[in-house]
């Protein structure tokens, strides 16, 4: 497993960003996408049908997605994981500080999603905060309740798949410095340091 500061094997062609909910994956894959110029899928628009029912496709337009010769996504959905796992060469993994960073972010996101009624995938819109309290997949609840869940799930991937590049991010910084060093470096074939 790299740090931060640790140069890539190889330009990145097929990459999942790992995660707890709301530490920033999509951001990052957004981010990166563009950088290595291939596409990013948004997994949860795979997932999410309208009325937030789960799409009947989302294994066949998983493996669509895989098929390709480049993509970026998220790497969750634990019936989706192992087919990203395996077709991926590059697993960079957010693990940054909940309480101070993650949940913060989590919690501000929700809050403006409720708030603005923005439309999110497939029609769905966030549902209103009071549903914390009765509603036991409220993302709030699913972030603090899943908090500890990858740091058994991407060192698993990793011994599975020992192909798979794993880079594990720590902080907010780590993550500026992955992007402006060793993955901008893979970009040109250079070594960043």
């Amino acid at each position: 497993m790299l740090r931060w500061d640790e140069p890539l094997p190889a330009r990145p062609r097929r990459v999942v960003v790992a995660g707890v909910s709301g530490v920033g994956k999509t951001t990052l894959a957004a981010r990166v996408a563009p950088l290595l110029g291939v596409p990013h899928t948004e997994i949860d628009a795979l997932f999410h049908g309208p009325g937030w029912v789960p799409r009947p496709s989302f294994l066949d337009d998983v493996e669509r997605l895989t098929a390709a010769d480049a993509w970026v996504t998220e790497w969750q959905y634990g019936t989706a994981r192992p087919r990203l796992s395996a077709r991926a060469d590059l697993l960079v993994w957010l693990d940054l500080p909940f309480w101070t960073v993650t949940f913060p972010q989590v919690l501000r996101r929700t809050w403006r999603r409720s708030r603005d009624r923005e439309v999110l995938w497939n029609g769905n819109v966030e549902p209103p905060l009071r549903r914390l309290f009765v509603d036991r997949e409220n993302i709030l609840r699913w972030a603090v309740s899943t908090r500890h869940t990858y740091r058994e799930l991407v060192p698993a991937a990793a011994r599975e798949h020992p192909a798979l590049t794993v880079v594990r991010l720590r902080s907010p910084l780590d993550v500026d410095g992955w992007v402006a060093g060793p993955l901008q470096h893979s970009l040109r074939g250079t070594r960043p340091f």
